[in-house]
């Protein structure tokens, strides 16, 4: 309810197929994604038998999908794809238990999607472990990033990606989990409605913001945890340093495909040329690419970019954006299960002092969260081992630890 209530005052602006890791029957469904409105349906479903040996190895089958979700722009039902990976051997009793993986930022483009790479593009580290730690994996593309014709909804409006959007990545998320156990169902196994979350950067974000809206729109499923690391949590700051033309190159980056994000939820309501000069106007298109040799490009190009590039033209749009940024900031309200967040002083585009608001506000709110910086040198950005057991704990119903109790903002 707080979330929807910041909604409205400030926007008023993926039977299974084998891979042939296992021996499941072939069955796929309609590659033409037909209308749904109930959250977590399965659209199409084929096997995944191009995966990397890496992940294959530890797989028993592995899935793409294409599910309903819901934007959080419109709250219109959508379609959006991602991938499930079930661990060899027999589920625990209880079924599969889930968690649900939350990608790192992968572009804002149809056709970025992790789940189109054999690798999952960054993430197969993560996942790998995941697996091996007994867990299915649900990896969301989040809205927008899957192939063009898996992720055109039945509204038949063009697809588009709302970068940084934590209201739309937190219901793909949850909804990804009600796929998957549908997709382990149809498979003859069971899942559990127990799950856990762990994203990274934008997944961070987005396990953020479904551990606040699992007790609105999670309902039938209890979330037990979730791994937030170098969220994208407080995006406010990115309004002021294109203000004051202090973005850094990641961040001018996160801010163009944000405002790409703003034009298409927002088409006509949104002047897109009051935030945008010189080389980010000129190669606006490259400089969203997201995978090929077009990425050296995209690299090469934003080297150029200059303070006024992204400087917002007017107070009155530098206010406006700030709005749409805070839309999407976190906390919007108390979660319902217990996080970790781990964070460091080198996170690419997201300061410390950000991350830092964001666990005050939620602190404030009550949450529980264990938080974890990171010195500046750590090999180890994402502290897996410590994060792999936090989701042990939570599995076996251990106290989580809460260092909000005694935070001094």
């Amino acid at each position: 309810m707080i979330r929807a209530a910041v909604v409205m005052a400030l926007v008023a602006v993926l039977v299974l197929a084998g891979t042939g890791c296992g021996s499941h029957p072939t069955t796929s469904t309609s590659q033409t994604p037909v209308p749904s409105e109930n959250y977590g349906d399965i659209l199409t479903s084929d096997g995944a038998p191009d995966i990397d040996p890496a992940l294959q190895s530890l797989t028993a089958w592995a899935q793409r999908f294409t599910y309903a979700s819901r934007s959080g722009i419109d709250d219109s039902t959508t379609h959006v794809t991602g991938m499930l990976l079930v661990p060899k051997g027999d589920p625990p009793a209880g079924g599969w238990r889930l968690v649900a993986f939350g990608h790192p930022s992968a572009g804002s483009l149809p056709g970025c999607a992790p789940s189109l790479s054999p690798t999952l593009l960054s993430s197969g580290p993560v996942v790998r472990a995941l697996l091996e730690a007994g867990y299915a994996v649900a990896a969301s593309d989040y809205q927008g990033l899957g192939p063009v014709d898996s992720i055109q909804d039945h509204t038949k409006r063009p697809p588009y990606h709302p970068y940084l959007d934590s209201t739309t990545v937190g219901y793909n998320v949850i909804d990804s989990v009600r796929a998957a156990r549908a997709l382990i169902a149809r498979a003859g196994q069971s899942a559990s409605d127990q799950w856990l979350a762990f994203g990274i950067g934008q997944g961070g974000q987005a396990v953020w913001a479904a551990n606040e809206l699992a007790a609105n729109h999670g309902q039938g499923l209890t979330l037990l945890g979730a791994v937030a690391v170098s969220p994208a949590a407080d995006i406010d700051g990115l309004a002021d340093a294109a203000e004051s033309g202090t973005l850094d190159t990641e961040q001018a980056l996160d801010l163009q495909a944000f405002l790409a994000g703003l034009k298409n939820a927002y088409a006509g309501d949104f002047n897109l040329e009051d935030y945008r000069s010189g080389v980010v106007k000129e190669q606006w298109d490259a400089l969203l690419a997201c995978q090929g040799p077009s990425l050296e490009e995209r690299a090469r190009i934003a080297a150029q970019i200059t303070p006024d590039d992204l400087r917002p033209r007017t107070p009155t749009a530098a206010s406006t954006l700030r709005g749409y940024l805070r839309k999407s900031t976190l906390p919007q309200g108390p979660t319902q299960a217990p996080m970790l967040v781990i964070y460091g002083g080198q996170d690419p585009g997201i300061p410390a002092p950000w991350t830092e608001r964001a666990l005050d506000r939620a602190c404030r709110m009550g949450d529980v969260i264990q938080i974890v910086r990171l010195p500046d040198d750590a090999a180890d950005r994402l502290e897996l081992p410590a994060a792999l057991d936090w989701l042990g704990q939570r599995v076996n119903s251990v106290p989580a630890p809460n260092d909000c109790v005694g935070r001094t903002p």
